[in-house]
């Protein structure tokens, strides 16, 4: 499984990336959604995991562009501003919705969800 993290805090997106290759997962991390759009090809990513408050290009204006390169790719949205709105937006438009700070335990679990296979060791 291929997971695309986009987030524009670089020391908390590597830090998980380490994380969840630690459990077998191969992680990428993107630093902007700019630099997510130019990683993204179709096939390349089972998932991405996108902040929702990011410079320039946000999570869900994100997930829109992502998902016209690659139709399949499922999304998780993480959150540090866990507004309603937000919350009710990013609902729509992923899989999940999980806030900041993430339990990896958590997001393991939630990433089993969308992807219907276990990484738990």
């Amino acid at each position: 499984m291929r997971i695309l993290l986009v987030d524009d805090e670089k020391k908390f997106v590597t830090m998980l990336a380490k994380r969840l290759v630690l459990r077998g997962i191969e992680a990428d991390v993107a630093f902007s959604g700019d630099e997510a759009l130019e990683k993204l090809g179709p096939d390349s990513y089972d998932l991405a995991i996108l902040d929702v408050k990011m410079p320039n290009i946000g999570g869900i204006d994100l997930r829109r562009k992502l998902s016209k390169v690659d139709p399949n790719l499922k999304y998780i949205f993480l959150t540090g501003h866990g507004s309603r709105k937000d919350f009710d937006v990013g609902s729509s438009e992923a899989d999940f919705y999980l806030a900041k700070p993430i339990n990896i335990e958590t997001l393991l679990s939630t990433i089993e969800l969308v992807m219907g296979r276990s990484y738990n060791s």
